[in-house]
């Protein structure tokens, strides 16, 4: 809907709504701020949202209510029925104010269904999931390496998965194991006679049962290489074993990952170890898979872009001013050193300026101008993410952007398919998260019953670990969470819908829910 016809149909048929709204906007703004306090809502999840706005961003009694229902994503979404059931949901708007949360149980609504009826088990692993994640980001980078050996030789790892016991006796002593990866029969008649390994007779009948499982030995024989690589990451591994559910959950994980990037033709083991050093930042960006795979398509000029995040939130704002750029990389150069003029850049002239002066980042730019017109196509997503200045600046990270450009060739193989790149940044993340717990609870910090839920519970509590503020604060509005729980159904629909998503991102989309004529227009569509 690019067209002036096309925009002067939807002019027609929702001015008097973008009028009202605008002057309602202002209003909510004054009595309601849009990241304040309000009712349905609880102080903590408005103090963690508070924390991500900075200047430049939404401000009271702008019109950005009344651009955002202006948007293509929002016109698509109102003649949805799932979407508009959702919308009539009051509790609905209090879930809509705490976008990470909501966006993350979006792109994964099943893993989220039935923990959302147990208001008091999703509050423990929200907690659990807060503590978890400073755990797994201290060790992130050990972590990465065993992420990519465990992706790399994911077959082999996901048949000891099957057998936790012996695989956690495995990675408490990986040397031990070093040689049977020239020797694959001599790891399987040990693994029959445990008694008389030294580092097998401790767990003889778990490594009895791994020798009469022939899928798993199998796995093993045609992938020898897999003891190699856990002798390699010893340390990773050895910190891994320290909880055994943890240690299979996290080979699940890098299986997952595995599974994605071979769809896609796309394996390289330092893409995963990218993707797993970084999980925190490509997790982010995952909530907007559209935005996700037009930064993999071209990750050199975002890349340089993220250099200079003031400028590159401003174009993500407003993406198809920047669109005429892809035909003349030049033109932008110009415009950038003279932004004054221009009116998409005038109010941040000086970063601007300083991105003209980057001579690297605008060689990169005018070596791949289209990124200006692949941030058009998904501006949407882009201008979701911008929406939120912390999770814009979290999504778009420099080093997350720069290790996707020395690994360019496999993100943009995975680009392909944007759902499948956002589920493998999903599953670096619960690799990490997974860590995290199993480091937590050998120092006892987890007991066996919070384990137990993570493992039934893995990608939700994957999910909590990388975004923990806004689901501790989630876990403290049972309305909100209440809404999800009964609309399972329609976010199961809406989940991977790029135009849902975006919406569900936007800073602005609570609000435009509270406002009568939205409301009034939804059930309008709804007869």
């Amino acid at each position: 809907m690019t067209t002036a016809s096309t925009q002067n149909r939807k002019f027609l048929a929702t001015g008097a709504i973008v009028a009202a709204v605008a002057v309602a906007a202002y209003g909510v703004g004054r009595i309601y701020p849009p990241l304040g306090p309000s009712e349905g809502t609880i102080s903590a999840a408005d103090r963690h949202v508070d924390s991500q706005i900075g200047a430049g961003d939404v401000g009271l009694g702008d019109t950005s209510v009344a651009q955002l229902m202006q948007t293509d994503a929002f016109e698509v979404m109102t003649k949805d029925a799932n979407f508009r059931a959702l919308a009539r949901d009051a509790n609905f708007q209090a879930l809509a104010r705490n976008p990470q949360a909501m966006a993350a149980m979006a792109a994964n609504p099943q893993a989220f269904a039935a923990l959302a009826r147990d208001p008091q088990a999703f509050a423990q692993m929200a907690r659990n999931a807060e503590a978890t994640a400073a755990a797994g980001r201290i060790a992130q980078g050990r972590n990465a390496e065993a992420f990519a050996a465990m992706a790399q030789h994911a077959n082999a790892f996901n048949a000891l998965a099957q057998h936790p016991q012996a695989f956690a006796a495995m990675a408490r002593d990986p040397q031990a194991f070093a040689a049977y990866a020239k020797d694959a029969n001599a790891f399987a008649a040990a693994a029959r006679n445990p008694a008389g390994v030294a580092a097998m007779a401790r767990d003889a009948q778990a490594f009895q049962a791994l020798a009469r499982d022939a899928q798993a030995m199998q796995a093993l024989a045609r992938d020898a290489q897999a003891f190699d690589a856990m002798a390699r990451n010893a340390d990773a591994f050895q910190a891994l074993a320290r909880n055994a559910d943890a240690l299979s959950a996290a080979a699940r994980s890098a299986e997952a990952f595995n599974a994605q990037a071979r769809s896609a033709d796309a394996f390289n083991a330092q893409a995963a170890a990218a993707m797993a050093q970084h999980a925190s930042a490509f997790n982010a960006l995952a909530l907007q898979p559209q935005a996700f795979a037009a930064a993999a398509q071209h990750p050199q000029a975002f890349a340089a872009l993220a250099q200079h995040p003031q400028a590159f939130a401003a174009m993500a704002r407003n993406p198809q001013a920047f669109a005429s750029y892809a035909r003349d990389a030049n033109a932008f150069a110009a415009a950038a050193r003279n932004p004054a003029g221009v009116a998409a850049m005038a109010r941040d002239a000086s970063a601007f300026q300083a991105l003209a002066r980057d001579a690297q980042a605008m060689q990169a730019l005018a070596r791949d101008a289209q990124a200006f017109q692949a941030m058009a196509r998904s501006a949407n997503a882009f201008q979701a993410l911008a929406s939120d200045a912390s999770a814009f600046q979290a999504a778009m990270n420099a080093q997350a952007l720069q290790a996707m450009a020395r690994n360019a060739s496999a993100f943009e193989a995975m680009a392909r398919n944007a759902n499948a790149l956002a589920a493998s940044a999903r599953a670096a993340q619960a690799f990490n998260a997974q860590a995290g717990a199993a480091q937590m609870a050998a120092q006892g910090r987890l007991d066996a019953q919070a384990m137990a839920a993570m493992a039934q519970h893995s990608q939700a509590f994957a999910a909590m670990a990388a975004h923990p503020q806004a689901f501790v604060a989630l876990a403290r509005n049972p309305a909100a969470l209440g809404a999800f729980a009964r609309n399972a159904q329609a976010f199961q629909a809406l989940g991977r819908n790029p135009n849902f998503q975006a919406l569900a991102m936007n800073a602005n989309f609570a609000a435009a829910l509270k406002n009568a004529n939205f409301a009034a227009q939804g059930s309008g569509d709804a007869r």
